[in-house]
């Protein structure tokens, strides 16, 4: 499933490419064509995202017509330049102008809604580190009093929304902390510090449309060593590197099932804060 950057960087692409212009939208497999019709001939005048939701705003900026799209396990975009190829019939929205297209398929969600709807999906959601004026002390409150492991809480999009497997397995390494630790035994300087990384590398993720969230200095040239080869790419330290040594220390990078989903850590850089008798 994509990660908030990933969402951030659909919406800067849809701003700077259908912005202003109006648009042609089209639903080649059916299921959004009645939306489609009504939305075909109005402006795109706004494109936001908060977590791992997209939201395009049609018509008068006052009242926009919502096109509120999360693209789940298996939904996909493409973008280009026009002209656009002919559709397939697996595309559920395509956006058309004189210089662009983008194709929407597979989305888990796909619809058109009220600004009031709109207000109440931002409402359970945690806040969003790439959202300005976005304040984490709501994240903060629920993860400090939580006895679930910060890996779990890290995941859960109505306490940081964004943040998807990558991003959590990799801040945990940066900031040396054991995946399994309590919510509540985490320090407030620490879960500041967590959220300032995040900050840094899911802007950086949005910049470069990749997860890059190795240090200087742990880059493959700084250290002399091969680059990743993975069809996730980018540079990392632990996801996806299970039983591979640890760039820092040489252990063998170690994964487990999470909540149907699996964490990846370094038990010598990430120590466990207290013995655990249900570790893996």
């Amino acid at each position: 499933m994509p990660e908030g950057h990933t969402i951030h960087r659909l919406a800067q692409d849809h701003a700077e490419r259908f912005a202003g212009r109006t648009a042609r939208a089209d639903s080649p497999q059916g299921k959004f064509s009645d939306a489609a019709a009504l939305l075909t001939g109005q402006e795109l005048t706004r494109a936001e995202a908060h977590g791992k939701h997209l939201f395009l705003g049609f018509g008068a900026p006052q009242d926009p017509a919502w096109v509120h799209i999360h693209l789940g396990l298996f939904g996909k975009y493409t973008l280009g330049e026009a002209p656009a190829p002919p559709p397939t019939d697996t595309v559920r929205l395509r956006l058309l102008n004189e210089a662009y297209y983008s194709d929407l398929r597979g989305p888990t969600t796909c619809a058109l809604i009220t600004d009031a709807e709109k207000r109440a999906i931002h409402e359970r959601l945690g806040p969003d580190p790439l959202r300005p004026g976005d304040d984490p002390a709501k994240a903060y409150a629920r993860i400090s009093r939580s006895r679930t492991s910060i890996a779990a809480l890290l995941m859960d999009q109505k306490v940081i929304a964004g943040v998807g497997n990558v991003y959590r397995a990799e801040v945990l390494f940066r900031h040396g902390i054991d995946p399994y630790t309590p919510g509540k035994d985490v320090t407030r300087d620490q879960l500041a510090a967590i959220w300032d990384d995040l900050v840094a590398l899911m802007r950086e993720g949005v910049r470069l449309n990749r997860i890059d969230t190795v240090r200087p200095e742990h880059t493959p040239e700084a250290m002399n060593r091969p680059p990743r080869v993975d069809d996730h790419g980018g540079e990392v330290y632990v996801y996806r590197r299970a039983a591979q040594l640890c760039h820092l220390c040489g252990t063998p990078v170690r994964t487990a099932e999470l909540a149907a989903r699996n964490l990846f850590w370094c038990p010598t850089c990430q120590p466990p804060a207290r013995t655990r008798a249900d570790r893996p």
